[in-house]
């Protein structure tokens, strides 16, 4: 996690807050006597590793069940995700589609627990995109490809 980098999201999300942008005032009045890195962008970083094993082909984000940051994060740390499916039912409302709930946990580069979360995404079945025409119609598959 880069000082700019958690900055920028700072910047972005409008949280101004001096504990997250102002190492004077982190080193004075804090406990830690330095910068924290925003607990949302951990979380922003933590999901975006899972999409690729956990929600890439999903439909949608239906909820966040639980979301607890453990620990702090501080420039210059690395965070390493780990997802684990939880539990897996079939959508009350679409029969083509089912339901995971997912946990995923982030770990600083000493292993420690620095974040972690639950949530539920809805996942096409095989019968979603037979109807549809493949996976993700309209993205390009290995036959496209020259």
């Amino acid at each position: 996690v880069t000082e700019y980098d958690d900055h920028l999201f700072c910047l972005l999300t409008m949280n101004h807050h001096p504990l997250h942008l102002d190492a004077n005032y982190a080193e004075k009045t804090t406990q830690f006597k330095r910068n924290v890195v925003v607990g949302n962008y951990v979380y922003s970083l933590l999901l975006g590793m899972s999409v690729a094993d956990v929600s890439g082909k999903a439909i949608a984000n239906l909820e966040v069940e639980s979301l607890r940051h453990v620990a702090p994060v501080f420039h210059g740390d690395t965070i390493y995700g780990e997802s684990t499916v939880l539990d897996k039912v079939e959508s009350k409302s679409k029969d083509d589609r089912g339901i995971v709930t997912v946990e995923t946990r982030g770990l600083n580069q000493d292993g420690t627990l620095v974040c972690i979360y639950r949530r539920k995404v809805m996942v096409p079945k095989r019968s979603y995109g037979e109807e549809r025409g493949g996976e993700q119609p309209g993205r390009p598959t290995q036959q496209d490809v020259r």
